[in-house]
């Protein structure tokens, strides 16, 4: 079986953070907008690696996304 050589030929590109790329340093649970791209269409928070945030970010957004729903701003879920 043939070995591939050049395997560094193929560069991978990598997704930007989103939330860097906007310029968002604080993520408030009054902002739905920017919560709703980060919730799936059943109401699930996404992951990192969907959402390609750093953890601390994703904490805070979990968090943010948790007191949004608890002050009625975004549901639950659809089901």
């Amino acid at each position: 079986m043939a070995r591939r050589s050049n395997l560094k030929s193929t560069a991978v590109k990598r997704k930007v953070n989103p939330l860097d790329a906007a310029g968002i340093t604080y993520i408030d649970y009054k902002d739905t907008n920017l919560l709703r791209k980060f919730i799936s269409d059943r109401g699930k928070i996404r992951s990192r690696r969907v959402t390609h945030v750093t953890k601390q970010q994703q904490r805070q957004m979990a968090r943010a996304i948790k007191n949004a729903r608890e002050m009625a701003l975004i549901p639950y879920g659809s089901r």
